[in-house]
């Protein structure tokens, strides 16, 4: 995409002038540091000059006093060698220098040093005119010379202009990321959040707001279509309620007709039977609708979950439960009085969803039990029955399938996958999260865990 190459060749830009601006640093920091030793090897008091200037003030006879106070004041020393090797005169000269010279004596500390003075010599008709300077002053290398301080001072400065480079380099570094990763964090969270189906808003400036500008397109667009789709279920089930009640009033009143035959009835009954699935299929289809497009406002209030599972259990037993199904309610003490935010409404509707997938998967009937209990500071609701449950396969495909590939039989029966993904949008809806364990002829069991903490 052209706006990222734009961005990265910026920041690449910016580097490179970075490593220029570096480099012209070094150079003048060098030169600062410098300055002293280039001045110290031409200036006055440099050997060069220095000979020169003793040379033109002395002779094989003796040295001006001028001279000889030049000398002293820079803590020099000097002494003037006759063809013999004997000295004519000296000035400021160190206890341990000799004052006799054989040629190879000469020969050798001319071009060096002197016990570890380093000389410089000046050669007339009369002799040779010596001048020392202090110890570690001067590193005498052949026919050059560099002062000892600024040889040391070499492998600290190129230390510390390394380090110095590698500082601003990662201070550099850290700069970029940052402002990179503040850039790029919202477009990739942004992203995800889309991913997941929710719509998002995303304000960027600068070079990254073309892809911003697309993001947000992207967003509007799923939103429009998530919203049609939501309204589009929710009007076929408004259109389907209609005519779904006029056959289950037919259904009934044929049903009670006594001048209707027995087949008769009893095909009306199955007609009414089959039209309540129907019923109870559509308005599921619609809840999950609008709970998978954030289209279902909740309705939240602090809830005993203890007294919502008693009340449900008593109802659902009043309302006619076949003897073949036996119903169980456990609470745990620690979990009597817990309380949680949620839509009762919903909440209850999940709890039922997994009643009636265990009643219609197990038509020879089972125990269910509806269990309550604190573990691990989280409030866990489990329901679960001791019916033919399902194989390890079948429970991998009901937790990775969609749920439309399989979720109701020939006879409209519903099975655990609608009911299941409806379960598990309300337990979403709530923060909580939900977990199912079953294996064949061991029974089914769902468990329902909230976030929040319980209190009580």
């Amino acid at each position: 995409m052209k706006v990222f190459s734009k961005y990265i060749s910026k920041h690449l830009l910016s580097f490179i002038r970075l490593i220029s601006s570096l480099v012209v640093l070094n150079i003048a920091a060098f030169a600062f540091t410098f300055y002293s030793a280039v001045s110290k090897n031409f200036g006055s008091t440099s050997p060069q000059n220095m000979l020169k200037e003793v040379a033109a003030a002395s002779s094989s006879n003796g040295i001006t006093d001028e001279a000889e106070r030049m000398l002293i004041t820079n803590f020099l020393w000097a002494m003037y060698l006759n063809t013999e090797g004997s000295c004519n005169w000296t000035v400021n000269l160190p206890e341990e220098i000799p004052t006799e010279y054989s040629i190879q004596d000469i020969a050798i500390f001319s071009r060096g040093y002197l016990k570890d003075y380093p000389v410089f010599v000046w050669s007339d008709e009369n002799g040779l005119l010596v001048i020392g300077y202090p110890q570690n002053s001067y590193m005498k290398i052949t026919s050059n010379y560099y002062p000892i301080d600024t040889v040391r001072k070499i492998p600290l400065f190129f230390l510390g202009i390394l380090v110095f480079d590698l500082l601003v380099l990662f201070l550099a570094y850290s700069r970029s990321k940052a402002k990179i990763s503040k850039n790029t964090e919202p477009i990739i969270s942004s992203i995800a959040t889309l991913s997941e189906g929710k719509s998002i808003n995303l304000s960027v400036s600068g070079e990254l707001s073309e892809i911003a500008d697309s993001i947000n397109k992207a967003s509007n667009i799923i939103s429009r279509q998530n919203t049609a789709r939501a309204n589009w279920i929710s009007g076929v089930s408004h259109d389907i309620r209609t005519p779904l009640s006029m056959i289950m009033g037919y259904a009934d009143r044929i049903v009670n007709d006594k001048n209707a035959s027995n087949q008769i009835k009893e095909q009306a009954a199955v007609i009414s039977r089959q039209s309540i699935k129907i019923k109870d299929l559509v308005q599921d289809l619609n809840l999950v609708s609008k709970l998978e497009y954030e289209m279902q406002p909740l309705q939240k209030e602090n809830t005993r979950l203890s007294k919502l599972l008693r009340s449900y259990a008593i109802d659902l037993i009043n309302s006619g439960l076949s003897e073949s199904y036996s119903l169980e309610v456990n609470i745990s003490p620690d979990s009597e009085n817990s309380m949680i935010e949620c839509d009762t409404k919903l909440i209850t509707r999940a709890v039922n969803n997994l009643v009636q997938n265990s009643i219609h998967s197990n038509p020879k009937g089972c125990i269910i039990t509806l269990s309550l209990q604190i573990t691990e500071n989280r409030l866990l609701l489990t329901v679960q029955d001791n019916g033919i449950g399902i194989s390890a396969e079948k429970l991998e495909e009901l937790k990775n399938k969609p749920h439309y590939m399989e979720s109701i039989d020939d006879r409209l029966d519903l099975r655990h996958g609608l009911g299941l993904l409806l379960v598990r949008q309300i337990i979403e809806a709530h923060h909580g999260t939900i977990d199912v364990e079953s294996r064949l002829h061991e029974g089914y069991k769902t468990n329902i865990y909230f976030s929040s903490n319980p209190r009580p």
